[in-house]
């Protein structure tokens, strides 16, 4: 009777630890669901937090670029040749050309903006304009030729003080902007001998060194001028300058050249 007490006791025992370790693991298995749920809990909140904080980043972006006209345009032409890279135009006149730019400044002397072979040629940026400072002056070359009305031909029109009254800009479109510039001489030079001393190369003119050989452009070009020109171009202003052939003397050259006029100047001009 004693064994058999002893038996049943020792099973109780052994009945009692099973409940008791069932009852550890049981509770750490609530233990550890009660973790998991808070942890998730959380994690479900971080991501709800940044995905405002992304929703706010992009609200906070700005609206979209609309481009203009003349920019859609800019970049249909760039399909057909990717050294287009403006677009010039003048009031008044048929200057309305796309211009190029090679690594040469004789290939399109005698092509057009489509590369094909042509007299009149095409609007061309000196090859040693640099897009990625950018340089200082926009020198743009183009055809004056005789019995030709293409290109450059109707630059010729401001040698009449008359006609710089009515068209004072100049408007050049590129990817980035529609830029306008205000004409500050018009010239009348020549391709001069290299033995030729201090005398007006402008045609060299693309990138300021120095304050000093910026100043001294505007001031011989201002100094050249055919007639009086109040506006002026002051250090650090880009500048553009269009050269055509002219033909009252050999190998002569006429020269518009303007400054490129600040977005709040516009809008000053603008709300006048």
């Amino acid at each position: 009777m004693d064994r058999r007490r002893k038996v049943n006791k020792d099973k109780n025992k052994k009945k009692q630890v099973l409940i008791v370790v069932l009852s550890v693991i049981l509770l750490v298995v609530l233990v550890l669901s009660v973790f998991l749920i808070i942890k998730k809990s959380k994690n479900k909140d971080l991501n709800e937090e940044e995905s405002i904080q992304v929703e706010a980043v992009i609200d906070q972006e700005e609206p979209v670029y609309n481009k203009s006209e003349r920019i859609k345009k800019l970049e249909e032409l760039k399909n057909i040749n990717p050294e287009i890279v403006g677009i010039l135009e003048i009031d008044g006149t048929k200057i309305n050309y796309p211009v190029v730019q090679a690594k040469d400044n004789d290939y399109y002397l005698t092509h057009n903006y489509k590369k094909e072979k042509s007299q009149d040629g095409a609007l061309f940026l000196d090859k040693d304009y640099d897009m990625s400072k950018p340089s200082s002056n926009l020198l743009i070359y183009g055809h004056n030729n005789i019995g030709s009305t293409e290109m450059f031909s109707d630059l010729i029109k401001y040698k009449s003080q008359d006609f710089y009254n009515e068209h004072k800009t100049i408007r050049y479109t590129t990817l980035d902007e529609e830029e306008e510039y205000e004409i500050i001489s018009v010239f009348l030079s020549r391709v001069y001998y290299k033995s030729e001393k201090n005398v007006f190369r402008y045609y060299y003119f693309v990138d300021a060194k120095n304050e000093d050989e910026y100043n001294d452009y505007v001031r011989n070009a201002k100094e050249a001028s055919l007639y009086q020109i109040d506006a002026t171009a002051n250090y650090g202003e880009k500048l553009i300058t269009l050269s055509t052939c002219e033909y009252s003397q050999a190998n002569g050259r006429l020269a518009v050249v303007a400054r490129k006029i600040k977005k709040e100047e516009s809008n000053q001009e603008n709300n006048q």
